[in-house]
Parts: structure tokens; C-alpha cells; sequence
């Protein structure tokens, strides 16, 4: 498959796009909440030396999310999104 049809395919609306960042965003909080305990907790209390007490955390956390919220994510979520629209047509079974 070219590089036009697999665009094609995996287009879809700007709203449907930004729902699904949205709905990735919100998976990915949910799955790395442990980190994110774990940077706030840190954080608390801090101002400006938040930026190095919690380097740390703050790299696990980048990291945990960076897993759930990239682009080959995106694009598996609007390829499942474009199946289920693709089977609710009035012809799909």
C-alpha cells in the first residue's frame, strides 16, 4: 500500500481527531497515575526548585505517558475508529 491510500485510509475528521487525542490523553493520565502520584508528591510545597528536586519523576512520568500518547497510537485509534464507522453503514453486518 502506498503512501496516498494509507493516508486515505486512516483519515478522519479534525473533531474526530482531536476526540480521539482527547480520549489518548485521557488513557494515558490513567495508566501512568502511579507517576503522576509520585511527581506531585514531590511538587507539593515546591515553586522554582520543583524543576530540580523532581527531575526524576518528572522524566518517569514524560516516559509513562510517551508510551500511550504518540503518534502510532493515534493512528491505531483512528484505524479502529474508521472500522467501527465502517461496519454501523447501512450495509454493515
Amino acid at each position: 500500500m502506498g503512501f496516498v491510500e494509507e493516508a486515505r485510509e486512516n483519515h478522519v475528521k479534525k473533531k474526530v481527531e482531536e476526540a480521539l487525542r482527547s480520549k489518548m490523553k485521557a488513557k494515558a493520565l490513567k495508566e501512568c497515575d502511579y507517576y503522576t502520584a509520585k511527581y506531585a508528591e514531590c511538587a507539593s510545597g515546591r515553586t522554582f526548585s520543583v524543576v530540580w528536586k523532581c527531575r526524576k519523576q518528572a522524566q518517569e512520568l514524560n516516559t509513562c505517558l510517551h508510551q500511550y500518547t504518540n503518534d502510532s497510537q493515534l493512528e491505531e485509534m483512528k484505524k479502529e475508529y474508521t472500522l467501527q464507522q465502517d461496519g454501523k453503514g447501512p450495509l454493515g453486518v
